[in-house]
């Protein structure tokens, strides 16, 4: 059975900074009829288990540790036994998080988190969070950017951890190279493409962000 892609929004709050804001995350499953991973746990265990069904959950994949991405993720993997995945070079920020609960795993560029005909590649994409990753599956033609690239450029920079000019060279190198015909699908609202977006590189570099 070839794996599929399942698109679940949660809805909740992110805090940096000393600020907090309302936010709706994509939560990706991608799998099969009996096994499955999440990519990004976000907000609401319960809304994700559902969705999960009666499926064996493997892997809890974070693409990175802001708290809207990562605050479901222990709950979820006590309910089902999933380990959770995660760049060491975002461990400071899931401590803000979750200090008394570590990552079971780490990610490292080039791993493939296989689940259930899915080969989800990791893409070391560094910018919006110093550990932050995008997992692509060619098969699948789809990358799942986390809040790496949007629709209309890349994802905010403004915030601790962050760095523009490290974003642009994540997207430039390790995306825009990818066929264009791909699926961007996002952390937060509309999916893409890559052939959509590539064009636009050097306006998001003249505007800053």
């Amino acid at each position: 059975m070839r794996a599929r892609i399942e698109r679940l929004v949660t809805s909740g709050t992110f805090s940096l900074d000393g600020g907090t804001w309302e936010v709706d995350n994509n939560v990706w499953i991608v799998g099969d009829d009996r096994e499955v991973v999440v990519i990004d746990a976000a907000h609401d265990a319960d809304a994700i288990a559902a969705a999960v069904g009666e499926r064996r959950l493997t892997a809890i994949v974070c693409t990175h540790a802001h708290d809207d991405h990562v605050n479901a993720a222990p709950e979820l993997a006590e309910r089902t036994g999933a380990v959770i995945w995660l760049h060491e070079d975002d461990l400071p920020l899931w401590r803000q998080t979750h200090p008394g609960r570590a990552p079971d795993a780490r990610l490292s560029d080039g791993q493939v988190i296989e689940a259930a005909g899915a080969d989800l590649r990791v893409i070391h994409t560094p910018g919006h969070a110093p550990g932050a990753v995008c997992l692509y599956d060619p098969a699948l033609g789809a990358v799942f950017t986390g809040d790496t690239l949007f629709r209309g450029g890349p994802g905010a920079t403004g915030r601790s951890y962050s760095h523009f000019p490290t974003i642009i060279d994540s997207i430039r190198d390790r995306l825009l190279t990818l066929p264009p015909g791909t699926k961007v699908l996002t952390g937060h609202g509309d999916p893409t493409t890559i052939g959509d977006e590539a064009p636009h590189l050097d306006e998001w570099i003249a505007r800053g962000h």
